[in-house]
């Protein structure tokens, strides 16, 4: 079995652990930075683990492809792989933990006016104290309970939020952080009830658009959004537009509709908006990177036994 390992940031540690998987699943594997130092006699490999999108796109012998990502959205098109039959797994399990720091780290900054202290000390100014508010005694809505909103629930949780609700399409998720859990039908009853507005969702159809200009009026008078799924679930501009008119306090995307964000975009200039360039996750963090390759070591061994992968995508659903 040849297995490919495609990935710029693998060190010594990762590449240890996947090189004694690899033993114990009978595999031989190759470790290259992008797709174009494949070497003619791994073009038939059955197994890739990172983003090998033209790979996937062109090799009939891939039967497994391992992305690194926890979104396949850009893996849902109709040509996206050459064997139909292709086995896609993603990271879901790994990138919790940075990202629901990240929902932290700017839910506190946006709250706590810290951009405004911020920018008077870069220009040497002393800063006077502001209005701020608190996660203690916030209203949290959190939309996706998958593995994302469930890290940021566990932390949040120790700030004394007045409540903590998931949203998912079932309704039912059995994490204890949670207060209760709803559907997503019922968000429009959530929406005048939440101060912090959280997103962690899969790009699908069903969630396109899902903050809608008329979700976004459902929200009350000095509220915050946190976008951390996939930029297809805002209406961008409608989203601007309440921000420009006071509406809404902050925001905060780190995903977008279009990435990277046009250097023409009104997002730029928008009042209250707090951009990050995709970086809540990433494989930046040590603890990230490990779990990642954690979780492919231990579904390389399933795969070589012949047993059921974990994470497989269900391509219909796109997640």
């Amino acid at each position: 079995m040849k297995v490919i390992i495609l990935s710029s940031v693998i060190k010594e540690k990762q590449r240890e652990m996947i090189d004694d998987a690899a033993a114990e699943a009978g595999a031989n594997v190759i470790y290259v930075k992008s797709e174009s130092e494949i070497p003619e006699d791994f073009k038939d490999a059955e197994v890739l683990y990172g983003l090998g999108v033209n790979f996937a796109r062109t090799s009939k012998s891939l039967k497994w492809l391992s992305v690194t990502s926890a979104g396949v959205d850009y893996l849902m098109q109709p040509d996206s792989f050459a064997n139909k039959d292709c086995i896609l797994t993603n990271a879901t399990g790994a990138y919790g933990l940075t990202i629901a720091e990240h929902i932290i780290a700017v839910s506190l900054f946006m709250m706590r006016k810290l951009d405004y202290t911020y920018r008077k000390t870069l220009r040497g100014e002393w800063s006077y104290p502001q209005p701020q508010k608190s996660l203690k005694d916030s209203r949290i809505t959190v939309l996706g309970t998958g593995d994302i909103g469930c890290c940021f629930a566990k932390r949040a949780k120790a700030f004394e939020p007045a409540s903590l609700i998931g949203v998912c399409r079932s309704g039912k998720c059995t994490d204890p952080n949670f207060d209760s859990i709803r559907q997503v039908s019922e968000l429009d009853e959530l929406l005048p009830e939440t101060d912090l507005l959280v997103m962690s969702l899969p790009g699908t159809p069903e969630t396109e658009n899902i903050l809608s200009r008329e979700r976004i009026a459902l929200l009350p008078e000095g509220a915050y959004v946190v976008n951390v799924g996939r930029g297809s679930a805002v209406d961008e501009d409608a989203l601007a537009d309440s921000l420009e008119a006071g509406k809404l306090a902050g925001a905060a995307l780190d995903v977008f509709k279009t990435e990277p964000l046009p250097k023409d975009s009104r997002l730029w200039n928008t009042k209250n908006l707090y951009i990050t360039p995709h970086v809540a996750g990433n494989q930046t963090l040590e603890h990230t990177l490990d779990t990642n390759v954690k979780l492919f070591c231990e579904n390389l061994v399933r795969y070589g036994k012949g047993l059921p992968l974990e994470n497989v995508i269900d391509r219909n659903k796109g997640y």
